[in-house]
């Protein structure tokens, strides 16, 4: 066997391992430029740290990535987020679907969120552009629950000086106690009339 034959017995093995090796690791990465898919970009005014590769959820189920981010600027020079996405061909997405930035967890990865639209409506195919709803920033939700506190803080202080009614009857033993008496007297009565129906009946004397 010449040398020329082995060199190239030994070049078609090495390019076969080189494919196997490709196909394995686009399997297990989720590459998807080898699966059939179109593409949709949305638009976002905040895009909350989202990054390339974030999967696209679809009602909870994985069926794409996004591609890249980028901003632009539309008509009023506004700055905006466009997201780039890469879905499954399978995967239909109704144009009046709600698409917007989720997040795995409370402080987890962040990814694209697709919830189905109405049943009939139009699908979205290559190359369409659909605005997504924007998420709530961590600080926003920090900013007010800050103010939740503050608020909760103000109450407890004003119910412990006796202020308004609540106040009073967490403080002052006279309005707890009439409030205790009059409940009493409350239940005796009803009592006394379930006993005694006829007296609700009676007429009092002089009538």
């Amino acid at each position: 066997m010449s040398t020329r034959t082995i060199e190239l017995k030994v070049g078609i093995f090495i390019l076969i391992g080189i494919t196997i090796f490709f196909i394995i690791v686009f399997s297990i990465g989720d590459i998807y430029f080898i699966k059939p898919g179109y593409r949709v970009k949305i638009l976002f005014n905040f895009a909350n740290g989202l990054a390339e590769s974030a999967p696209v959820r679809l009602a909870g189920v994985n069926v794409g990535q996004v591609e890249g981010i980028d901003i632009i600027y539309d008509k009023d020079k506004r700055s905006k987020a466009v997201v780039s996405t890469w879905i499954k061909s399978d995967a239909k997405v109704e144009a009046d679907s709600e698409i917007t930035i989720n997040t795995l967890g409370l402080l987890g990865e962040k990814y694209i969120e697709i919830f189905p639209g109405t049943p009939g409506a139009a699908i979205l195919s290559n190359g369409d552009t659909v605005t997504g709803h924007d998420p709530i920033s961590m600080e926003k939700i920090t900013e007010n629950l800050k103010d939740l506190s503050d608020s909760v803080t103000v109450i407890v202080g004003r119910l412990k000086k006796g202020e308004g009614t609540i106040g009073k009857l967490l403080v002052e033993d006279v309005v707890y106690n009439d409030l205790k008496s009059t409940a009493v007297n409350f239940r005796d009565f009803s009592d006394d009339i379930k006993k005694h129906p006829w007296k609700l009946l009676s007429k009092p004397r002089g009538e």
